[in-house]
């Protein structure tokens, strides 16, 4: 936190000079300026100039608090229209981007929740028959699940944490335990209302402007902001059995991990809903299981360490699958259905822990992880996060090295986590990028500083990256901050001749999502 709160106090104090910005709007801008829903004050600009990452602070010049969709359409049609506009324009949901992806140095911030403003709720409307729901994309995903399930109905695809805005995540990919089954966020989506950067609201699906939604879906705000999502919709489960399965060797976890996500001949899954899984090195394994979520009793905990001082094993690893039903009736079937299933798992024998939960319960998990940190104090600290696309061929490499070696011995405050998917769910004609092996593997290391090491834990990520560099481990970072233009065209590899295409055709003064530093 230190070395924030050190870049905020010399952003505090350089932010009066921006205090002149105001006078030279056009005049649309001027009007919302003088409405109170464009600022230049320090109370505007502080507060958008850091996210949850809690390692960089960028101060933009103002800050726009929308009323509606059309205000948002103001900003961009000045900003592309105006031959001496000199901001970039950032979009912000709830800032939970790590490394200043979501903020604009000396630009306008526009802040996504303030649209709608009390009446915000009326963004999220259900289909008559159920099958999708329109979203404004400055929704949070728990508020969409709650509308919808007031219907019987929810999303099919999730992030492990809800409190995230519709935008925000479909600018990405979205990505959890579900996208082995349906695919990331981004496949089930069937239409969006984009505001491009020339200031133009564009509805477009896979039939109407098709360019734009895919361009759009995981393209990182490069092309135009999302204000509204159509979004696809399934009956929605009761409740969940929710198990975790304990492993003491990797190549066995992952081959029953691959074995839960692989297709049947049909093309039809097992019965599991979700599937993920985490890894807990040996240093710090008593802490991080205890840390799961309360998920472990404190006697499950020594029992697991017992078992795997008794394996000599340097690793611990967790899957972690649900399977949901519809109603307590069920429960006995559900419970024969569950038992049925983990008898072809290879997990250590006794070490399978099962809890009941409602189907919110499950999807809000982490949440309650947040409310547990945050009454300590140990939520907003520093995190440097590294989340990383592996192929399923390396993946035993890729343990051997990181989980068995640069991170053994080491202290660790937070969750690894590990788990394949089904690059066939994804759509390959948008802008997200994945491995090209039709089995890959999800790892997020989600480190938190909580001992002024942040610098440690920096130094440690890229020895990580530099390993898998070294050892031809031709991963895909996702949610990826990089610093050079070359290392952005690596990343998108093919795709990224048709990226730039579709930057010149939607945002050819190069002013939006300057946080990602790819065009800027």
């Amino acid at each position: 936190m230190a070395i924030v709160h050190v870049l905020l106090v010399a952003l505090i104090t350089a932010s009066t000079s921006h205090g002149a910005a105001a006078k030279t709007w056009p005049r649309d801008l001027a009007a919302l300026a003088k409405a109170g829903r464009l600022r230049t004050d320090p109370n505007a600009t502080v507060a958008a100039s850091t996210d949850f990452g809690n390692i960089t602070a960028a101060l933009p010049a103002a800050v726009l608090f929308p009323s509606s969709p059309a205000d948002v359409a103001v900003l961009l049609r000045a900003a592309h229209s105006d031959p001496n506009w000199k901001y970039t324009v950032s979009f912000r949901g709830r800032g939970h981007s790590v490394m200043g992806q979501a903020l604009a140095p000396g630009g306008v911030v526009v802040d996504m929740p303030s649209l709608g403003g009390a009446s915000s709720a009326a963004r999220i409307n259900v289909s008559a028959d159920g099958r999708y729901v329109d979203a404004g994309g400055e929704q949070m995903w728990i508020d969409v699940l709650r509308a919808t399930l007031q219907r019987g109905v929810a999303p099919r695809s999730w992030t492990d944490y809800l409190h995230l805005t519709v935008g925000g995540t479909l600018s990405n990919a979205g990505i959890s335990g579900q996208t082995f089954r349906h695919g990331p966020q981004i496949s089930n989506v069937q239409e969006l209302d984009v505001i491009t950067g020339y200031g133009e609201t564009v509805t477009c699906s896979k039939s109407l402007n098709p360019d734009l939604f895919n361009a759009v879906l995981g393209g990182l705000g490069q092309f135009g902001v999302i204000v509204r999502a159509r979004i696809t919709l399934e009956p929605a489960p009761a409740r969940a059995k929710w198990a975790r399965l304990v492993y003491t060797d990797f190549p066995t976890f992952s081959a029953d991990q691959e074995k839960l996500i692989a297709p049947g001949p049909d093309g039809s899954f097992g019965p599991f809903s979700y599937v993920e899984g985490a890894a807990y090195v040996n240093h710090s394994l008593a802490a991080g299981l205890t840390n799961a979520g309360g998920f472990f009793s404190d006697a499950d905990v020594a029992a697991i360490v017992a078992r795997a001082a008794a394996k000599n094993a340097t690793s611990v690893y967790v899957i972690e699958a649900t399977l949901n039903y519809d109603n307590a009736s069920a429960a006995s079937s559900v419970d024969q259905a569950l038992k049925s299933a983990l008898a072809e798992l290879r997990f250590e024998d006794g070490l399978a822990f099962v809890r009941d939960a409602s189907y919110l319960e499950f999807l809000d998990r982490v949440y309650g992880e947040e409310a547990a940190l945050e009454k300590i104090g140990m939520w907003r600290v520093p995190h440097p996060w590294l989340n990383v696309l592996v192929p399923g061929s390396r993946i035993a490499d890729f343990d051997r090295g990181v989980f068995g070696g640069i991170l053994q011995g080491t202290d660790i405050a937070g969750p690894l986590v590990i788990y394949p998917l089904n690059k066939s769910k994804w759509d390959d004609s948008m802008s997200a990028v994945t491995p090209a092996e039709e089995v890959f593997y999800a790892v997020s290391l989600l480190f938190s500083s909580v001992a002024n090491d942040l610098k440690r834990l920096e130094a440690q990520n890229q020895k990580i990256l530099r390993f898998c560099d070294l050892a031809g481990i031709w991963y895909k970072e996702y949610l990826a901050h990089y610093t050079t233009h070359g290392d952005w065209i690596r990343h998108f590899g093919g795709k990224w001749d048709h990226f730039v295409q579709m930057k010149d055709k939607y945002d050819p003064k190069k002013l939006l999502s300057p946080g990602q530093d790819i065009f800027n």
